[in-house]
């Protein structure tokens, strides 16, 4: 599968994740969020941010409970919490959001 984004071919896997990670852009997060029908505003850059900062960290994509600790205690619990994390990523933060962010599917997200 692929995301043509701005007359580039970007190979994805069949759930729509990059298959090179080193592919990311901003551009390539909005065209995944415009195939989703979603809209990327500040509170959804914040976590994607903080998810590729993760990743480069651990080399891992976290699963939702370990994200929504991590950003608890990053970003303060107003963020790290699972209500407003779904309210941003509603298809499920850590699944979503690292997709956007151009990370792997994180284990056990099905």
């Amino acid at each position: 599968m692929s995301l043509d984004v701005n007359g580039v071919i970007y190979e994805t896997d069949e759930e729509g994740y990059l298959a090179n990670l080193n592919d990311w852009t901003m551009s390539i997060a909005k065209a995944q969020a415009d195939k989703d029908g979603a809209e990327l505003e500040d509170a959804h850059w914040e976590v994607i941010h903080f998810l590729r900062e993760y990743y480069n960290e651990y080399q891992i994509s976290p699963a939702v409970r370990i994200l929504t600790k991590a950003i608890g205690k990053r970003l303060g619990s107003d963020k790290g919490n699972s209500k407003y994390l779904y309210e941003l990523f509603p298809h499920g933060p850590a699944k979503q959001a690292c997709k956007y962010a151009g990370l792997p599917k994180p284990t056990g997200c099905i």
